[in-house]
This record gives C-alpha cells, structure tokens and sequence, in this order.
C-alpha cells in the first residue's frame, strides 16, 4: 500500500509542476539556511578533532570572588587563575588528566624579513597534549618536563609554518615570537578558531613567560581541563572541586571564592541564564531557545505550504469525490496527501543538501572563520532527514484532515466545506 501511495506522489508531483517548483523552492530554501546552521553548530560542538574527549572533559572557566566588609561588597567575576587550578583542582578522584592552559589566544607579533607578523599564542603544559587529539604533520608535542624547566620550544600549526618557512618541514628551526626565541617541535594541522580550547598558532609552555607571577594568582586568565575517566564521575568531581574553595588561602581583601567545573554546553547554558556560578546550569533554557528558533523559522513557510497544499486539494476536489464514491476512506486520504507532502519534503530535503553544500564550501574558502573545515557528515544528513519529515508533517497533517472531510457530493462538485 506505501508503494503504491509513493508511485502516486512521484505522479501527482510530475504533473503539477506550478506546484511542484514553488513548493520545493519553499522547502528547499528553508531546510537548506537550518542545515547551514545545523551545519555551524556541529562545527562547534561536536566531537571533532582535536576536541574528540569533550563529552567526558569538564571546564573550570569562570568564578566569582567576594571581597571587602559587609557594607560594602566586591565582587570579581571572571577566568581562574593558574594559581586556584594549580593548587585546588589537582588530584581530584575521577579526573584521569588535568591541564591547564590560558583562556584564550594571546596576539603575539613577529618580524620577517622586516615585516609584521601576527599570531595567536597559547600558553599550557605537558598533559594538554593528552587530553585534546591533536594530528601532528610533524614531530610532536612539548612535555610536562618542558614546562618545568622554561625550556624554549614551541608547536606550530600548518598556517604558521607556511607563513615563516613556506611550507618547508619546521622541526628544529627557530621561530620568535613576544620577542622570545622558540625551538619548533612540532607541526599540527589548523585548528578553526571555534574550537576554543583546542584554538592557536603557536603553543608554548608556562615556564617560558617572562613572569612566573601567574602562578600565584587566584583569578587571571586560565581555565582547567578535567578528563574524566567516565561522565558518571562527572558529579562527584564537581562535588569535590566545589568542597575544596572553602579552603582557599585568600589575600585581603578577598574572602569567598565560587564556581564549579562544566561541560561546554553547560557553560553556554550559564551565561545564558544569567545565574551564579555555583548554580544548576539551565540547560533546558538552551534547548528550548534552539528549539524555539527552528519552531519560529519553520511557522511562515509551513504556513505559506499548506495553503499550497490546500489549492491543490481543492484543485484535484473531482478525483477526491470519485474514490470517496468508489469506497475509499478518509484514513486512506488522510495518509496518501500526507505521504505526498513527505516525498515532497524530503525531494526538497535533498536539494537543501546540495544547496547548504555549496554555501558551505563558499563559506570555508572566504575564510571568515579561520581554519574552519565544515563536512555534511552522517549527523547533518540526520538532521536534514529529521526536519525534511518534520517540515513535511507539519504541512501536511492540516490539508489531510481537510481532505478527510470532504464530502463525496461536494467533493465532485469542485467544493469543499
């Protein structure tokens, strides 16, 4: 019965070529600006090298720190500094490696053949090679050792060693940057710059800072890297983290610091909740703002398609009136528009395909987001089938009920009630 109820769509979309092209413009056109940003988001979130042990890696990236008298109070809110992560969240049960590494990329300037070159430096340490799956063209990472003993080496990324050597292999030469003078010992593959953990030209050890004062300090501009052995550890690691602030040594006139170790999807779910850092992250605000924005993008176009869907039932009322006449039932009705519709989605689910394609590949090569790399893997197809069938039920679960009532007398007579 479905194949029959497919060859029938595939002719009814055949002969009503009018209808045929506006409506799969209006599908098309929409599916393909969701898959885009369906496209964006898994750029950004999903487990992609080198951030492929996210979903078991808790951040320490934002705190708040209380200071002053009762009457008047200060507040810092902001990143942690190596101090707080080194002595607080070291050795916690549940936590396989710990790193720490600096926010974000710092704007460093270098001087080739006379000319200014910019670059985005990271300063960490040994295990942050181990947590996050960097693919080395060449040589390989600093260690723990290296950062202990200040020793002057650095990992570059492939755009980095195009622009100093010009692509020529980089191990063992010397790149400066800050005015510091680095051994490069390794070459990894760009990283796009929404990667923000993973995000940098040049990575070199804390030790090589002109100043070890950070080392000391409580808040600053670090973050923690905490790899769990499994996410059901992940609440006794925050328990014990957040057990642990109590004890934190303070310099007047600071006297309470909070916060609490998170996914990345539960630190965005902070900030956009607007609560305090030791609070239940609102995940659910997340998901409901996402599905609010697919909800409010779908409503005109499946508007704009059921009234499509409705003249073309009113259009096709006289071969209605005649298979009610001749037996057929309402259900039956009911499920051959609503499969015509989901042919018809998902014909304009694959054009959208081909569509987000091409503006992706324009959007990767005019380099508006540095090193980003966008695929339609296997979850951008998910989520193309996933809305071209959800497009399709929504537009065409009303035209359906509409043609099930239909009365065969009306029906022939090229009316509707």
């Amino acid at each position: 019965m479905l194949k029959n109820y497919i060859k029938m769509a595939l002719k009814v979309l055949v002969r009503r070529k009018f209808f045929t092209a506006i409506s799969l413009f209006g599908v098309g056109f929409t599916l393909m600006v969701l898959l885009v940003a369906s496209a964006l988001l898994d750029h950004v979130l999903a487990p992609l090298p080198p951030e492929v042990n996210m979903d078991r890696t808790l951040h320490v990236t934002r705190m708040q720190m209380w200071g002053g008298s009762e009457d008047r109070q200060s507040v810092w809110s902001g990143s942690p500094g190596y101090g707080l992560l080194d002595r607080y969240c070291r050795d916690i049960p549940g936590v396989e490696k710990f790193s720490i590494c600096t926010t974000g990329h710092h704007i460093v300037a270098s001087f080739l053949d006379g000319e200014k070159v910019v670059s985005k430096l990271r300063r960490t340490d040994g295990p942050y090679w181990e947590i996050l799956d960097f693919d080395f063209l060449e040589g390989g990472p600093f260690t723990h050792e290296d950062d202990e003993q200040a020793n002057m080496v650095a990992v570059i990324n492939e755009a980095t060693r195009h622009r100093f050597y010009g692509g020529e292999p980089a191990v063992g030469r010397a790149i400066e940057a800050d005015g510091q003078r680095f051994r490069v010992v390794g070459v990894v593959e760009n990283v796009s710059i929404t990667r923000t953990t993973a995000f940098a030209d040049i990575w070199v050890p804390h030790g090589t800072a002109r100043s070890q004062s950070f080392r000391k300090e409580l808040m600053g501009d670090h973050q923690g890297l905490m790899l769990a052995r499994s996410i059901d550890d992940f609440a006794a690691i925050k328990a014990e983290f957040i057990s642990r602030l109590p004890h934190v040594e303070f310099t007047e006139p600071w006297h309470t610091i909070k916060g609490q170790p998170l996914t990345l999807v539960e630190a965005a779910a902070l900030q956009l909740g607007n609560v305090q850092v030791d609070q239940e992250p609102p995940v659910y605000l997340l998901v409901l703002m996402g599905l609010g924005i697919v909800a409010a993008f779908l409503f005109l176009p499946t508007v704009n398609l059921v009234s499509i869907n409705l003249s073309r039932i009113i259009e096709r009322s006289s071969e209605i009136g005649v298979r009610k006449a001749f037996g057929a039932s309402s259900g039956h009705l009911v499920i051959q528009f609503i499969v015509e519709n989901l042919v018809l989605c998902l014909v304009g689910g694959l054009l959208a395909l081909a569509g987000a394609a091409v503006v992706l590949e324009l959007a990767e090569g005019s380099g508006v987001i540095p090193h980003a790399e966008f695929h339609l893997n296997y979850r951008v197809w998910f989520y193309a089938l996933g809305l071209a069938l959800l497009f399709g039920l929504l537009s065409g679960a009303y035209p359906a009920w509409r043609t099930s009532r239909l009365h065969p007398v009306d029906a022939l007579r090229g009316g509707a009630r």
